[in-house]
């Protein structure tokens, strides 16, 4: 059964961050102009939210009220007192002057009037100032539910704001940060826009819709990063006996760095930050173009390498392989490395079949989970209207060097799984789904 769509206007003063909301509620860096001027917005924009069946929700970004003020003192000098407020709204907009002075406000007032209701976006860094009660006055006159929408409200107070609008019967509000996003707060924003409907089947729709698509992004971008760490973990190289590993070494860092960033950028699509053109720039993943082989990296996170020959020869820190075995004796050396913190010589076999084979280091896979991890959870929570640098958070690794996933250590096992060893991504991708499904559920 078809529904009609909601039509939802919204409304504000200038700069308060409406079209910073409706780029957080469509999932699109890219809609409208956000700049920290006022009136950026200068047209009606429409927006639309579907299940993928129909259409549930058109949402109309409007221009900044900029003068309520001198709009309700026209409305005092030019219209009767005693007639409704929408009979006096059309007065205005039907007046040469919401052609001239108060165009902007025309605007609002009429997409207003053809809605099913408002959010009323507040900037709750600002104090409580006679303009956003003449706006709430002039709003109120269209006679359409108006629900205000705290915006930037980390650390703020707004008791003050809550108190004003009690007194004109504004009762149910939101919070909801634009550049901090919380989806349960998105989910409780669509929850109180319902109370105030009839019929909230609309609605009712839209969130569940919501919640399955948010589970569904988390499982999804948990699933490219396993899939990126067991494509790491199988990836391996071979060298001769007594070849210098580092120019290899250094091949292998460039390219797990080149595929960790072919991940990111995977999970910005499936979070859709990817219309935004500064997304493609540099500055906001600074943080994480950090090398993931840097030994100070490792201790941010918190990540020990371990004392002794053998895990002087981790991946990255330069030990030849070959030195090692030559001047600890072959048994010191493959004791102290197969099966313990370096899977960087398969076996005995290698030593008699004169090679050494290279893989990436437990330390390094546990890093790259634990930065990917941290992308993840920044992801969730920024808003699409966020314009800051991405910082890390150093969290802990879900794994610890010494006790890698079955998935990774099976992985070791399958070079076909790498696609940096096979130079097919699509073959290996298929190869390594299973385990890559469950590594992702060990990834939380």
């Amino acid at each position: 059964m078809k529904h009609t769509p909601l039509s939802l206007a919204v409304v504000g003063h200038t700069n308060t961050g409406k079209t910073s909301l409706l780029r957080t509620l469509l999932r699109d860096s890219g809609f409208g102009e956000v700049k920290n001027a006022a009136a950026t917005t200068r047209h009606v924009e429409q927006a639309a939210i579907s299940d993928g069946l129909e259409t549930l929700v058109y949402l109309y970004d409007t221009p900044g009220l900029e003068d309520a003020g001198g709009v309700a003192a026209w409305l005092e000098e030019h219209t009767d007192n005693r007639a409704d407020g929408v009979e006096r709204i059309q007065q205005f907009l039907a007046s040469p002057a919401a052609q001239t002075e108060f165009s902007q406000e025309a605007k609002v007032l009429r997409q207003l009037l053809q809605s099913d209701m408002a959010l009323y976006v507040v900037d709750a860094r600002e104090p409580v100032l006679n303009k956003y009660r003449d706006e709430l006055t002039v709003l109120s006159w269209c006679a359409k539910p108006l629900m205000p929408v705290f915006n930037f409200t980390a650390g703020q107070d707004t008791a003050a704001w809550t108190e004003m609008l009690a007194r004109r019967t504004l009762h149910v509000s939101s919070s909801f940060d634009t550049v901090a996003f919380d989806f349960e707060g998105e989910l409780k924003l669509w929850l109180n826009l319902g109370i105030m409907l009839p019929n909230q089947t609309v609605l009712e729709r839209l969130t569940s819709m919501r919640q399955q698509e948010w589970a569904g992004l988390n499982h999804q971008a948990r699933y490219e990063i396993a899939d990126f760490l067991l494509n790491v973990a199988a990836y391996k190289q071979e060298i001769g006996e007594d070849d210098n590993p580092q120019p290899t070494l250094h091949t292998m860092q460039e390219q797990v760095r080149q595929l960790e960033r072919q991940m990111q950028q995977q999970l910005f699509r499936l979070y859709r930050f990817y219309h935004n053109g500064s997304v493609g720039g540099d500055w906001i993943l600074k943080a994480f173009y950090q090398n993931p082989f840097d030994s100070d990296l490792l201790k941010q996170y918190g990540i020990r390498t371990g004392t002794g020959a053998a895990t002087g020869a981790l991946l990255g820190f330069g030990i030849d392989i070959a030195t090692l075995g030559g001047s600890l004796g072959l048994g010191t050396a493959l004791g102290g490395l197969i099966g313990s913190v370096l899977p960087n010589m398969q076996d005995i076999s290698d030593k008699l079949a004169g090679k050494q084979t290279l893989y990436i280091d437990p330390e390094a896979l546990a890093l790259l989970a634990a930065r990917a991890l941290d992308l993840l959870n920044a992801l969730q929570t920024r808003g699409h209207a966020a314009q800051s640098e991405i910082t890390l958070n150093s969290g802990t690794p879900p794994f610890t060097p010494d006790k890698l996933p079955p998935e990774l250590k099976k992985a070791r096992q399958h070079s076909k799984w790498s696609s940096l060893n096979t130079q097919s991504p699509e073959s290996s991708r298929q190869e390594r789904k299973e385990a890559a499904n469950s590594l992702q559920q060990r990834l939380g």
